[in-house]
């Protein structure tokens, strides 16, 4: 995970590819933040165990993989347990962070989101400085 004072890493994980490409954008050019993107739940865990990022973008319908599996696997990993998952779904109305028990979400964003602000609604939710 990033020091203090290097540029947080944030891991999209979306099979969305326009989804990520606009997380991907809003979250360096407005907030300053490295990124990785993943198309898959599978890949992923891969980028999460390689890089270790500071935080994880997760969207929850997928294909093959849902967030949940995700999630659950994530956890039970020592390598990627803590890093804290912030969830951007179009579901989010009929989500809230109790329905992951155990899972510990930080957060949920619903889609569509303000691509302008999401960068801060992210800081907020992690209890990061806002940008």
């Amino acid at each position: 995970m990033a020091s203090a004072t290097a540029k947080r890493q944030i891991l999209i994980v979306d099979d969305e590819a326009h989804v990520r490409e606009i997380v991907k954008t809003c979250l360096e050019t407005l907030g300053g933040w490295n990124t990785i993107s993943a198309v898959s739940g599978e890949e992923g865990l891969l980028q999460a165990m390689a890089h270790r990022p500071d935080a994880i973008v997760l969207d929850v319908m997928m294909p093959e993989m849902n967030g949940l599996d995700f999630l659950q696997r994530l956890r039970t990993n020592p390598v990627t347990q803590s890093i804290p998952v912030v969830i951007l779904s179009a579901e989010a109305d009929r989500l809230e962070p109790g329905c992951f028990p155990g899972l510990a979400i930080a957060g949920i964003i619903p889609k569509p989101f303000n691509p302008i602000t999401l960068h801060q609604r992210i800081a907020q939710i992690l209890t990061w400085e806002s940008c």
